[in-house]
């Protein structure tokens, strides 16, 4: 099995990625994270945003896995899946998903914006859809499981959930619309007739067969309930160690480890980002990128490429094998820089992350580059960009094996042996 993940702190291109490389395994199984994610894939001149399908639900020959470390939002499920079938006829034969699987309610996004903005100013810039909720349950023993909804008790089971967050809603002093679950229960009817499958026997009855496996993350390591920039961070396990308890499979399972990571760094919602660029740099960034939130819409916050914190997502994941996304939009940028250790409250200079890392001062210690010309990387690629690549290859240790130079399926290079 190899997993895919993002090192930054979200949308480093991993659903193009994972869409590219599906062709080549037998499953694409999705370990953690829920309807929050958003993966965008561009071919044959359409584009496709899925949030909670695996990004390989387009290949006839691949099956997809949804793995019990997801949470899932039964009205967007259906959704995303009566969209896709009108492009690609049926696909719920290829689609399997993890009985295991938490369910997120529609009072879990009453209560995930009510608790946001309890927070105020404090707010972590959620994306409202129940995640953190849901995962509270999931910790706290009172969650619902996709294999619940075929059991007996399934009724008297939600209704004992939905009393326990009325309680708390009215205790934050908000009321649950009327019929907010009517859509919940159509589509509850509509998951009854998809694959719900024992997932940890099925991935690993792959795995004894020889067949390849590709894990895929949904958020950036930085985005880690254990290791990120807490607590402005996700409710699940965004590293490479979430992929066994999201799938039920041994770490000596694992092969290849793909780390992605884009040519610069960007944030969406509250939290520190010590490259951040708010200035007309930054915005050129967004621009040139496209860095707008596939989920929420909202501006990504964009910076320099921040190398401590990205070495430190490598050793957490222990990658194999980089690949570096968006290279195309620093073109054209005449000099370009990147962060390679922080000043912290004007006292110390580190090249690791700081614990307190929301609540110091850090200034950011760049190197500067020569940039390159805004043209066609699908060539020989300029000498500016190679040296870029090669200082980011020595900082982290790690061989950059594919180079992403727009968002179709064609805009990518592959390095053989990763080498330029």
């Amino acid at each position: 099995m190899d997993v895919l993940l993002g090192l930054q702190w979200g949308d480093e291109g991993k659903g193009k990625i994972v869409d590219f490389l599906s062709e080549n395994y037998d499953l694409i199984a999705r370990f953690q994270g829920g309807p929050n994610a958003g993966h965008t894939i561009k071919f044959d001149g359409k584009k496709f945003v899925l949030h909670q399908l695996p990004s390989g639900i387009f290949r006839s020959n691949v099956h997809n896995l949804i793995g019990n470390g997801v949470v899932l939002n039964p009205t967007i499920l259906r959704e995303e899946i009566e969209t896709a079938n009108e492009t690609f006829g049926d696909i719920t034969p290829r689609l399997h998903i993890s009985e295991k699987a938490h369910l997120i309610l529609p009072t879990h996004m009453l209560l995930d914006a009510a608790y946001e903005k309890q927070k105020g100013k404090d707010k972590i810039g959620s994306t409202l859809k129940g995640i953190g909720p849901v995962y509270q349950d999931k910790i706290a023993r009172l969650g619902l499981r996709v294999g619940d909804i075929k059991r007996d008790d399934f009724i008297d089971k939600y209704k004992a959930i939905y009393e326990h967050h009325e309680q708390k809603l009215a205790f934050m002093g908000h009321e649950i619309p009327k019929d907010i679950d009517k859509e919940f229960f159509d589509a509850i009817d509509f998951m009854k007739d998809l694959h719900l499958v024992s997932s940890e026997y099925l991935i690993n009855e792959y795995s004894s067969e020889a067949k390849k496996i590709l894990a895929e993350g949904a958020q950036g390591t930085l985005l880690d309930i254990d290791f990120g920039s807490y607590p402005f961070v996700t409710s699940s396990n965004t590293s490479s160690a979430g992929a066994c308890t999201g799938l039920g499979i041994s770490p000596k399972s694992i092969d290849q480890v793909i780390g992605i990571f884009k040519a610069y760094c960007t944030r969406v919602g509250s939290g520190p980002f010590p490259t951040e660029l708010e200035d007309e740099t930054g915005n050129l960034l967004r621009m040139k990128g496209g860095e707008f939130g596939a989920t929420t819409g909202r501006e990504r916050r964009c910076g320099w490429l921040d190398l401590p914190a990205l070495k430190y997502a490598v050793m957490l994941n222990g990658v194999t094998t980089l690949y570096m996304m968006k290279a195309d939009v620093l073109s054209g940028f005449e000099k370009i820089k990147a962060c390679t250790s922080y000043r912290v409250d004007d006292k110390y200079e580190t090249d690791k992350l700081p614990y307190d890392l929301n609540t110091v001062s850090i200034e950011p210690i760049y190197k500067q580059f020569e940039g390159w010309p805004d043209e066609d990387l699908s060539g020989k690629l300029p000498d500016t960009l190679k040296n870029y690549i090669k200082f980011i290859e020595d900082y982290v240790g790690v061989k950059v094996g594919l180079l992403s130079y727009g968002p179709e399926r064609d805009k990518t290079t592959i390095f053989k042996k990763n080498k330029l």
